[in-house]
C-alpha cells in the first residue's frame, strides 16, 4: 500500500529525527512531501529531506513559479499528515486555528487524518496553555502522538522528548491500514514454549514467533483489540498490542482459557509442545556412563479444547507445520481440532523454514483450500486476513 504522505517539520532540535521518518517511509514506498517552517530550515537544510525523499521540499506559501495553489495542492494530495517535531509555537497555532505559513495552512485546508509529535522542554510541555491546546487539537479529531520522557536537549529529565523515528513511522502505518477489524478482540497465540527436564535443560523447538507477532501487529493496525500470548522469544511487544509472556505449555493452556471466552478470533500461531517430562528434576542430571532414559507425557491439546468449548459466533484458527502431505494431514486438522481455518505452512521448504523472515502458507477451511504467495510474513499477515475477513462476509 503507497500513501501520500505530507511531513511538516518545525523548527525544534528533534527535527533531525525527522530525516528518518521521511527516509524510512520513502523506503516503504510511500510518497513524502515535506513541508518546513523558516525556523526548521536553521536546523536542517531542506536538501537533505529532497535528497532522501526524491520529492520537492516546501516553505513558501506563495510562489510566482507555478500556478498551482499549493497549500490546496497539498492538502488535497494528502492521505496523511504528520508534525514532528511540533513545537509549542505550532500547536498553539493549530489550536487557535491560525494561518500565517504553508503549514499552519494546509492543515486548514486538508480533509486528511493529522497526526502531531510534540516536542519541548518539559515544563512547557507540562504548561497548562500547552495542554489545553494539545486537548482542542485532540477534540478537532487530531491524534497526539504522546512524547516520551528522558534526558531533553535544554538539560531537563522529563517528558517532552520526540518519541524515536521508528515509533513514528509504527504509528503512520498503523493509522494508514483499514480498520476492518474495529471493535473485534482477537486472541493470537506465538513463538514456542519450554518444557523443563532439571534447571539446566528443556525440551523446544525452531519456532521463532515471527509469524504470531506479524499478525498481532497486523490486527492491531486494522483496528483489533489484541492479546498476544507468547512462549519464549526475543522479539519485541509489537505496538498496540497487550503481550503477556509464558513458558511451558500448562502456562499457555492457562493464559489462553483466561481470554478465549471474550475473543471474538481466536488465532493459535504457537508451537505448543505436544510432550513435556512427566518428572522435573529440581536437581542437574549427571551425566553417566550409559543412556538416559526420559518419560515424556502428552500436554493438553489446546486447539482442540478450543474446538469443543467455542460460541458459534467465534472464529477459530489453527496452524499445522508440516513436513509431509501438507494439505492431506493440514485437512484431517481441520476436522478433528473443529477449527474454521487451518493455515498449513510446509516446513520441509528451507526458505520457509523456523526462523525465516518470509513464509508461505495455504488456507483451508470447509470450502476448500487458498494458496498464498511466498512473503514477507509481515505482508502475509494481512493476506491472511484480507482473506479470512473477505470470506466471513460472503
Amino acid at each position: 500500500m503507497s500513501a501520500n504522505i505530507v511531513l511538516g517539520v518545525t523548527g525544534g532540535i528533534a527535527a533531525y529525527k525527522s530525516l528518518q521518518v521521511a527516509s524510512s517511509l520513502t523506503k516503504l514506498n510511500h510518497n513524502v512531501y515535506t513541508i518546513m517552517t523558516e525556523s526548521a530550515a536553521e536546523f536542517i537544510n531542506p536538501i537533505t529531506f529532497h535528497s532522501l525523499t526524491h520529492l520537492p521540499v516546501e516553505s513558501e506559501l506563495f510562489s510566482t513559479t507555478t500556478s498551482e495553489v499549493k497549500h490546496i495542492g497539498l492538502a488535497d494530495k494528502a492521505d496523511l499528515f504528520l508534525i514532528a517535531p511540533a513545537t509549542a509555537n505550532f500547536i498553539a497555532k493549530a489550536a487557535a486555528g491560525i494561518a500565517d505559513d504553508l503549514l499552519t495552512t494546509v492543515i486548514l485546508a486538508t480533509e486528511a487524518p493529522i497526526m502531531i509529535a510534540p516536542s519541548m522542554n518539559v515544563h512547557m510541555f507540562e504548561n497548562p496553555v500547552v495542554q489545553r491546546n494539545m486537548k482542542t487539537l485532540e477534540d478537532l479529531g487530531y491524534k497526539i502522538i504522546t512524547p516520551e520522557a528522558g534526558y531533553l536537549a535544554c538539560g531537563y529529565t522529563g517528558k517532552g522528548r520526540l518519541p524515536a523515528p521508528e515509533r513514528l513511522v509504527e504509528e503512520v502505518r498503523k493509522e494508514l491500514f483499514k480498520k476492518d477489524l474495529k471493535n473485534k478482540k482477537i486472541l493470537i497465540t506465538a513463538g514456542p514454549t519450554r518444557e523443563s527436564i532439571d534447571p539446566v535443560r528443556f525440551l523446544t523447538n525452531h519456532s521463532s514467533g515471527k509469524m504470531g507477532y506479524a499478525l498481532a501487529q497486523a490486527a492491531a493496525y486494522r483496528g483489533a483489540e489484541v492479546k498476544l500470548i507468547s512462549g519464549p522469544t526475543e522479539l519485541a511487544a509489537p505496538l498496540g498490542v497487550e503481550l503477556s509472556r509464558v513458558e511451558t505449555a500448562a502456562e499457555m493452556k492457562k493464559a489462553v482459557f483466561q481470554e478465549a471466552e471474550t475473543a471474538d478470533i481466536i488465532i493459535m500461531a504457537a508451537a505448543v509442545a505436544d510432550y513435556c517430562p512427566q518428572e522435573y528434576s529440581a536437581q542437574k542430571l549427571k551425566k553417566g556412563n550409559g543412556n538416559l532414559k526420559l518419560e515424556l507425557e502428552r500436554t493438553t491439546d489446546i486447539l482442540a479444547e478450543l474446538g469443543e468449548k467455542k460460541n458459534k459466533s467465534q472464529l477459530l484458527i489453527g496452524f499445522a507445520a508440516e513436513s509431509e502431505n501438507l494439505l492431506e494431514n493440514a485437512q484431517a486438522k481441520l476436522r478433528k481440532k473443529r477449527a474454521d481455518y487451518i493455515i498449513a505452512n510446509d516446513i520441509s521448504n528451507k526458505n520457509i523454514a523456523f526462523g525465516s523472515d518470509k513464509n508461505q502458507v495455504t488456507i483451508l477451511s470447509e470450502e476448500g483450500s487458498t494458496k498464498l504467495p511466498l512473503l514477507e510474513k509481515e505482508k502475509l499477515a494481512h493476506k491472511i486476513f484480507d482473506y479470512i475477513t473477505d470470506a466471513e462476509r460472503k
